[in-house]
């Protein structure tokens, strides 16, 4: 997950006639009342402060879609549907019940007496707000992208609500309710055309998640209080008061691990650093499932050669990707900065999803995973391309963990070797960066995706429908079509053929160049119990998982 653009890719699969195949996709205020904000039934102990290098870019879930918003969405919203602890799979959260009336309808029950912190009713007017003013809203850095299957949300009682789908058989709709699109948001506190601040949401206690937050300085600390009237499928927290510290440098946050400062490190720490941590006897590094990648993303207008240049040439913008394809040694990166917690990835899709694949390995570099400069050269030469290529290269230094200049650096000298580009290799801090990459500034960039859910249309359908929430300018009807209908297409072993054919197909596009793949790990203090019951394939740290032993 990342900033994403408002799926107009709805509208234009529309115009195109794909009529039966579109898709929804399945990151000091005051605390409740004593009767409203305390510890869950079970909670206990002392409180636990956790630390990230994480950054939140809004409270609001319409103006977010980055993995340090939604770490904080997780403890205090609800939601419809969501993955219990140690499963992928949703079951209903605040709903008591979830199922399709017809082939275009979704119908919700919520369960009775549903109060938020501030004690306003949650009904399902607050469900109807929510999602209304996600697509009215349609921020640039927010999820409503998600939405594109979704014609029109129905309050039919306080506790029914009716999704109408545009189109029939949606696969993944159910996990789109867990999704950072899915955050039920409490109508008297939020603006129904506009961002709401996130210390308007605060004071007005908008929460019903495991935790209420009753303290914020936004990158700075965050104090949350169990919430003991939350009702949904996670439980109640096991920890009474959790703390949350923003470090802008992962070596403070491994001294502080270190020293005790704090009792758990999540996002993110060095591969280095995590290393050196195995073997320190008063903490544990606790590992899971990882559906975190890395890629470049290249933008089709301003890339070499691309629509916008005075020398703009498809041909030639095709062959300067494939070139960086046939140069990048994976094998290199995962070892040389990330000691083996990353892995090669030769695909868009993460190995370990059904219907993973890895096209790149065999159409680029030596076709067993390894570079092939030769191979570059001559694509290039084929193409008319003048060499050395100039190309602008931008990584952001502060979101993707410490060792993002290491790794971009290393990109570099790859490129480079054999003097087929001349890269300028540029960084800046992530809340420019998230502005500046859909604004047409940067030709090729650095991002990672942390995904919504477990399945590959995560992994296809935000990045290569056209109006893609990347913003490069990529846009391939024949990719349209069949990520559409992979969505709805019910049999399983059809729906895998069409995904490998998806991967197959944006592979010779290359609008992104993924290389890595990495696992989630948190280094816990010996004492700090949980962290492996939230590190699972759902993606999301829950901090109600943890507690002292």
């Amino acid at each position: 997950m990342s900033s994403i653009r408002v799926s107009g890719r709805r509208l234009t699969a529309a115009a195109a006639g794909m009529t039966a195949i579109t898709l929804a996709l399945t990151a000091c205020g005051g605390g409740g009342s004593d009767d409203e904000a305390g510890a869950g039934e079970g909670g206990g102990g002392e409180a636990i402060t956790v630390g990230t290098t994480d950054k939140i870019t809004s409270l609001d879930p319409a103006g977010s879609y980055d993995n340090g918003s939604f770490a904080v969405m997780n403890q205090v919203y609800p939601f419809l549907m969501n993955t219990p602890y140690g499963s992928p799979d949703v079951q209903p959260d605040i709903a008591e019940s979830a199922e399709f009336t017809s082939p275009t309808e979704y119908t919700v029950k919520l369960k009775p007496g549903l109060k938020w912190a501030n004690g306003n009713d949650l009904t399902s007017s607050d469900v109807k707000f929510t999602f209304d003013r996600q697509l009215a809203i349609a921020d640039a850095n927010g999820p409503s992208s998600l939405l594109y299957n979704l014609e029109s949300t129905e309050a039919v009682d306080d506790t029914t609500v009716v999704f109408h789908l545009k189109s029939e058989n949606d696969q993944v709709f159910p996990q789109i309710l867990s999704s950072p699109a899915g955050p039920i948001v409490d109508e008297e506190v939020f603006a129904a055309d506009a961002l709401t601040p996130d210390q308007e949401i605060v004071d007005g206690e908008a929460f019903h998640g495991q935790y209420v937050i009753t303290s914020y300085d936004v990158n700075e600390l965050i104090t949350y209080e169990a919430y003991a009237d939350y009702q949904g499928v996670l439980g109640a927290a096991k920890t009474p008061e959790v703390n949350v510290r923003y470090f802008a440098d992962s070596s403070n946050l491994k001294l502080e691990i270190q020293q005790g400062g704090v009792d758990v490190a999540f996002r993110s720490l060095s591969a280095t650093d995590v290393e050196d941590l195995r073997g320190n006897d008063d903490v544990k590094v606790v590992e899971g499932p990882g559906g975190e990648i890395r890629y470049i993303t290249f933008n089709f207008a301003t890339q070499p050669y691309g629509t916008e240049q005075a020398d703009a040439d498809e041909a030639k913008a095709l062959a300067v990707r494939q070139a960086a394809a046939h140069l990048l040694d994976r094998d290199a990166l995962a070892e040389q900065v990330y000691k083996g917690t990353y892995t090669p990835l030769y695909s868009f899709v993460p190995a370990g999803l059904t219907g993973a694949t890895e096209p790149l390995k065999e159409m680029y570099g030596d076709g067993q995973g390894a570079p092939d400069a030769a191979k570059a050269r001559e694509v290039l030469e084929a193409a008319g391309v003048t060499t050395p290529v100039e190309l602008n290269l931008q990584y952001s230094n502060d979101h993707y963990g410490p060792s993002s200049g290491d790794e971009y650096a290393l990109i570099k000298d790859q490129l480079e070797a054999d003097g087929l580009f001349t890269v300028n290799l540029q960084t800046t801090e992530w809340v420019q960066y998230s502005e500046d990459r859909t604004a047409d500034v940067y030709p090729a960039y650095q991002l990672g995706w942390f995904p919504d859910y477990s399945d590959a249309d995560n992994y296809l359908t935000p990045f290569f429908l056209t109006e893609n929430f990347l913003g490069n300018h990529y846009a391939n009807p024949e990719v349209d079509s069949m990520i559409l209908e992979q969505a709805v297409t019910a049999d399983p072993a059809q729906r895998t053929e069409l995904i490998g054919q998806i991967q197959d197909a944006v592979a010779a596009d290359l609008s992104t160049l993924p290389y890595l793949q990495g696992a989630q790990v948190a280094v816990v203090g010996a004492d700090v119990e949980g962290a492996e019951d939230t590190l699972d394939a759902s993606f999301k740290f829950r901090y109600g998982a943890l507690s002292r032993g």
